[in-house]
């Protein structure tokens, strides 16, 4: 075939910017051919908006089996993920999901085990990777040039929300309808490239705050502390509530130091790695001689374009993805962790017990304060679906 003939299930704010980025000639071996959501003003905006009409559902299992998509976009709320990308699966059509994979890994690793009896491309949503400084921050860190890295510090609070974002939906920032708060909606980008680039920490030690700045159940403030298999440490710390905020990524190694920060990317480069500075030096107060530069990038960052040509590609010329849709639960893993930890009051190991902590999320799925007359996808207490059809 010379072109994908994509569904999108979920016209919501990122479904219909995928719709926009295809309609406006940003992916040219992508047609849109059907489209499905539960509103029908959101389906009677795609007709509207695209320049050939899409063919229109309410039920997902309709448009997949209608012969009419070769792949599809998953842009549902975050409990369905893994549902309808195992119901894509099951029909061998080629499947990206948005960002995150699940709310909890049990369900996840269900989801990833399922794709490998398929024969359909499965890909994540993480348009972040295409970003040229995150990904020369990782051909830096992965090429050893730096040596062991020491320290990770991301400081991520320039999500800021206001309480009118919160109430635009009945179900957003609540334990049943999103699962989570800033880790699940607005991190899982950063948690994918924390550990892309740094790796998968062994322990998680969390602190947070459910509702701290916003009339909300979930997290609007993280404080993380982990420590790498070498012995590196890292924090990572997120909020909702701060304007203005900063994002600020750091990586210290030991010959030198990453900084990304404002769209750039700057390095440190001692001229001895520190520890054999360390060990030869005599003089008290020394410091290893460095330099710092601004590392010149390609400048490219496609974003959710890029994720989809290289989707696209994928399928047409077996080219390789972004990201890989088994890759989702990396990022996942850690945020259950973070919530793990804080729900505990102890440090959680890596990997942890995952009936656990969907035990523990039910308990708070149990009491949420969701509206039940807002479509959408939440999670019952048995861990089965209602997508609200």
């Amino acid at each position: 075939m010379d072109y994908v003939r994509m569904g999108i299930l979920g016209v919501g704010n990122m479904g219909s910017g995928h719709i926009a980025n295809i309609e406006a000639g940003r992916c040219p071996e992508i047609r849109v051919t059907a489209v499905c959501d539960l509103k029908q003003d959101r389906l009677d905006w795609a007709k509207g908006f695209m320049k050939e009409a899409p063919a229109c559902f309410t039920n997902a299992e309709e448009m997949l089996d209608s012969g009419l998509i070769d792949a599809c976009i998953i842009a549902v709320p975050h409990y369905s993920h893994p549902k309808y990308v195992i119901e894509c699966l099951k029909r061998n059509i080629h499947v990206m999901c948005e960002k995150p994979a699940g709310v909890y890994t049990k369900a996840v690793v269900e989801m990833n085990e399922f794709a490998k009896t398929s024969k359909a491309k499965f890909g994540m949503m993480f348009n972040q990777r295409t970003d040229c400084v995150y990904r020369k921050m990782r051909e830096i860190v992965k090429s050893g040039r730096l040596g062991q890295i020491k320290r990770t510090n991301w400081i991520i609070t320039n999500w800021y929300r206001p309480q009118a974002y919160y109430d635009s939906g009945a179900w957003r920032a609540t334990w049943s309808g999103e699962g989570g708060g800033v880790l699940l909606n607005q991190c899982p980008h950063n948690l994918d490239l924390w550990q892309w680039i740094c790796g998968m920490p062994k322990t998680v030690t969390a602190h947070m705050y459910f509702g701290k700045w916003h009339d909300i159940e979930v997290e609007d403030d993280v404080t993380a502390f982990v420590e790498y298999e070498n012995g590196a440490t890292g924090t990572f710390i997120t909020t909702t509530g701060d304007a203005p905020g900063t994002n600020r990524f750091e990586i210290t190694l030991e010959g030198g130091k990453l900084l990304a920060e404002n769209g750039k990317l700057y390095m440190t480069e001692l001229e001895m790695f520190e520890p054999e500075f360390s060990k030869i030096n005599k003089v008290s107060f020394a410091q290893p001689k460095s330099t710092t530069v601004e590392v010149e990038t390609d400048g490219l960052s496609p974003q959710h374009s890029g994720v989809l040509n290289a989707f696209a590609a994928a399928i047409l010329r077996d080219e390789p993805m972004v990201a890989g849709g088994e890759e989702g639960i990396n990022g996942l893993t850690i945020s259950n962790a973070m919530h793990l930890s804080a729900w505990l009051g102890k440090t959680v190991e890596i990997p942890f017990d995952a009936d656990l902590y969907y035990n523990e999320l039910m308990k708070r799925v149990a009491t949420s304060r969701r509206k039940d007359d807002v479509g959408g996808a939440v999670a019952d207490l048995s861990g089965t679906y209602n997508t609200g059809k």
